[in-house]
């Protein structure tokens, strides 16, 4: 019997490979941009480890707020304030929805869901086809595109495609980095599965599994599994606050999560025992169950740790992965770049998370810490030749796979830089469609590509609005009141960096409202006018399983974002046109009129979300 098989086709402009984080921001920045654009996820939920499946919280430059005003801004920042407005008890679900939500609305974008790549068609260096297989429906997929943006995590389209990749640790020769092996070496950080546990208010029972290992106080010695905040736990807050004390700040910052029963842990890793950990996957799986089951079995069973009244409420069944094949990019980023802050002339991105390198056999590595931190001070950023694939004429490559030595990724590797990445990536992408041109040919058009991401509300160290288009730079600026200046409105850095706020700040909040001024000597045409207001970056608002980072947060939006407030439009003082912001959330507003002649623009802010003062980081005006 011949078999039935149903086949479909579909062309694009970009086709975006990986529907975690990175590719999220890649396929809505692309597809914002005009081009038809098709996003293909493996999983019925997209948000990789991010997602309800996995539920790790997301990290990035800010080192879990350490480093002072550098959360990622741009798509990523806007789905999280998202978030942050209709998700109050950090429901995973809700965050699915939002996700969902944020690549379904966005026109020009084609979402595939449970749908897998299994082969992809090469001609020379370039790849002309992708072959899919959507589980839910049984159509095979045949995809083609232009463009392709690898936004995996383990390089696999680059992979199937022959792209040259990496696998463990370069030697310290190659890249001179002070922390490499003086050997190169198949070393890498394994997978992990979480759980969460609540507290009952009365002692809870565990029966492990039969099949769950056995750990002992020793074993686990290295790995903090008590909780620290209750004196019944082993340990007692002044013995928490001991073993705190003799680590270095990056190091505190990551095991605080330990110091709880509620959720964990990130060092429940394997790395498996293979060249390739891809392949291993299924098995590390079966073996992170019953490890996952014997520590809590011996936070339960083992001592008193705290936990009497805790029962296990998930345990997660698709491990996150840390690591696996680094595709070559055109440029290597390496742990000297971090070192040293370096801006490179063709930065697109940045990160600022220590090298974060965990132990060469995750959990069964007893004797050892299981994450060596190299901390560095500062922000890095990431030229654009590090997420254009080697040898490839039409490959984008983007997340933990971008082109990067293994101590660099051991820092680019965190969601919140792999988002950032994967937006520079989707916007390069449409800017192949606008010029006919290959991804590496988009260098001749870098400043271009920069100066887009800038206003998309991106932020990149060492670089500041130059838009010729934007009229709000040759204005004159006023205010009703000033606590920090209203010119800085537009001088070009939309966010505070080291002493300098950058942003207009009123005196309190008058009756009526403040108000902020554009004005220009002759009428301009004005259609668009774009506001940045500030959503207070050293504030988290990251979804956690966490008690600990949750009491960090409290609820609702940053109070600082403004709320309520009018533009207007004003030709010889009378208002021609005007637009009624009510209820915002958002730091990035983009606010549209019909083409019209004025020679002032008014922001009136009428209310905060809790905030005494407004604060408005950037002001741009369009014809």
């Amino acid at each position: 019997m011949a078999l039935r098989k149903k086949e479909k086709q579909s062309a694009f402009d970009v086709i975006v490979v990986g529907g975690g984080m990175t590719g999220i921001c890649a396929a809505i920045a692309a597809a914002r941009h005009g081009a038809k654009t098709a996003l293909v996820q493996d999983r019925p939920v997209l948000g990789g480890n991010a997602s309800s499946e996995i539920r790790m919280h997301i990290c990035g430059a800010s080192s879990n707020m350490m480093k002072p005003n550098a959360e990622e801004t741009g798509i990523l920042r806007e789905i999280l304030l998202e978030n942050r407005r209709v998700n109050d008890y950090y429901s995973f679900s809700v965050w699915d929805r939002v996700l969902h939500s944020a690549v379904m609305d966005t026109e020009n974008l084609t979402v595939f869901l449970n749908t897998a790549m299994y082969d992809a068609d090469t001609q020379g260096k370039r790849i002309t086809a992708i072959h899919c297989y959507q589980l839910t429906t049984e159509i095979h997929w045949t995809l083609t595109a232009p463009v392709f943006c690898d936004c995996t995590g383990n390089g696999t389209l680059g992979f199937m495609a022959g792209a040259p990749f990496r696998l463990g640790s370069e030697g310290k020769a190659e890249y001179h980095e002070p922390h490499a092996p003086e050997q190169p070496n198949l070393e890498r950080m394994g997978n992990t599965l979480l759980f969460k546990a609540v507290d009952r208010g009365e002692p809870v029972e565990f029966v492990p599994p039969r099949d769950a290992y056995k750990f002992t106080e020793h074993q686990l010695r290295y790995r903090k599994h008590a909780d620290l905040r209750s004196p019944d736990g082993q340990a007692d807050e002044q013995e928490a606050d001991e073993v705190l004390n003799n680590l270095d700040e990056a190091t505190k910052s990551l095991v605080t999560d330990s110091y709880c029963v509620d959720y964990g842990y990130w060092w429940i890793e394997l790395t498996g025992e293979k060249a390739d950990i891809i392949e291993e996957y299924e098995d590390i799986r079966d073996e992170l169950i019953k490890c996952v089951y014997g520590v809590w079995d011996h936070i339960k069973n083992g001592g008193d740790h705290g936990a009497a009244n805790y029962d296990l409420q998930w345990v997660g069944m698709l491990p996150g992965v840390r690591e696996s094949r680094r595709m070559e990019g055109e440029y290597m980023l390496t742990e000297c770049d971090l070192i040293d802050n370096r801006v490179f002339e063709d930065a697109v991105a940045y990160g600022g998370w220590e090298s974060d390198n965990h132990v060469a056999h995750g959990l069964l590595d007893f004797d050892k810490m299981p994450s060596t931190i190299f901390a560095f001070k500062g922000l890095y950023t990431i030229p654009y030749r590090s997420y254009v694939a080697k040898d490839m004429d039409n490959l984008f490559i983007s997340g933990r796979s971008m082109g990067a030595s293994k101590l660099a990724m051991a820092s680019s590797r965190v969601m919140g830089t792999c988002a950032v990445g994967g937006q520079a990536v989707g916007t390069a992408a449409a800017l192949c469609k606008k010029y006919g041109c290959t991804p590496s040919q988009v260098k001749e058009h870098i400043t271009e590509l920069q100066q887009m991401l800038l206003k998309d509300d991106c932020y990149i160290p060492g670089f500041r609005n130059e838009d010729p288009l934007d009229l709000a730079r040759q204005a004159e600026v006023s205010a009703s009141s000033e606590k920090q200046a209203a010119t800085n409105v537009i001088n070009g850095v939309s966010r505070t960096v080291g002493e300098s706020e950058n942003c207009w700040q009123s005196c309190g909040m008058a009756e009526g409202g403040e108000w902020l001024k554009l004005s220009w000597k002759a009428p301009q045409e004005i259609s668009q006018v774009r506001l940045t207001f500030d959503p207070n970056l050293n504030h988290c608002i990251k979804l956690t399983m966490s008690s600990v980072r949750i009491a960090e947060q409290g609820r609702g939006v940053p109070g600082e974002l403004v709320r309520d407030y009018d533009v207007l439009l004003k030709r010889n003082g009378e208002t021609v046109a005007c637009r009624q912001i009510r209820g915002n959330y958002q730091r990035h507003n983009i606010v549209d009129f019909d083409k019209t002649q004025c020679d002032e623009v008014e922001l009136r802010v009428l209310g905060t979300n809790g905030f005494e003062d407004a604060r408005v980081y950037e002001v741009r005006a369009y014809a």
